[in-house]
């Protein structure tokens, strides 16, 4: 009788240990993607899903609809820090892929963002030198990508697109690559210039020599975020 028994029970056990390999190779597989950085391809938009940043845990959105040009010696008093949209300068940081060494003005970066590209800050002394490598690897030669220092950044690292910011604390956290295949030239109304270059027209903006970020709190005079006062001023639009 227990020899008979077995034999019956025998299938329900298959069915178990199958179950359980699938399960632990489901398992596996999405450990693996994440310790590899590789973004899941959900995470690519397309037309029925146009913004798959919204799926990303921590990615603060804003819908911004005034971006004036500002004058180079005028500043914004932005509503973020760092700012991922609104009015800017009217010449826009190069964005083809540069690892700026020192931190670049918050108004030309901007304008950046405008063109669809994504910025990877981070905080001065708060990320490795191996966490640098790793972020600097996402940037350096990719199209409509830059990353530069931002002092003050109240954690190590922050990502920011237009209308878009992440702000993580390790170089390796799978969002990151996340974030950027969401919205790099995300073009499904994502951001405001589709087909914008990223490169900086001659004579405008000298990446070896970039407008220097100013620490210090915008003044009185800094043009507020509904872009009154701004005196627009640099090349318009593309």
């Amino acid at each position: 009788m227990a020899s008979s028994d077995v034999r019956r029970s025998s299938p329900a056990w298959v069915v178990a240990a199958t179950v359980a390999l699938v399960l632990a190779a489901v398992f596996f597989g999405h450990v693996l993607g994440r310790s590899t950085g590789q973004a899941a391809p959900s995470f690519r938009p397309t037309p029925q899903n146009p913004d798959p940043s919204r799926a990303i845990p921590g990615v603060q959105i804003v819908q911004y609809r005034d971006r004036p040009h500002v004058a180079p010696d005028q500043r914004v008093a932005y509503d973020h820090s760092p700012p991922f949209g609104g009015p800017h300068d009217g010449v826009w940081a190069d964005c083809t892929g540069v690892v700026y060494p020192r931190p670049v003005r918050s108004e030309n970066m901007v304008h950046s963002l405008e063109h669809g590209a994504v910025w990877i800050a981070y905080a001065p002394g708060r990320v490795d030198d191996a966490g640098l490598r790793r972020l600097a690897a996402r940037v350096d030669g990719k199209p409509y990508t830059m990353m530069s220092p931002y002092p003050g950044l109240d954690r190590p690292i922050s990502l920011q697109s237009w209308g878009h910011q992440l702000k993580v604390d390790r170089a390796d956290d799978p969002r990151i690559d996340q974030f950027i295949a969401a919205l790099r030239l995300n073009s499904h109304g994502v951001y405001p210039e589709v087909g914008a270059t990223c490169q900086a027209h001659p004579g405008t903006f000298d990446i070896s020599a970039p407008p220097p970020f100013d620490p210090t709190p915008p003044g009185p005079d800094a043009v507020p975020m509904n872009g009154r006062g701004a005196a627009g001023g640099g090349p318009m639009g593309r």
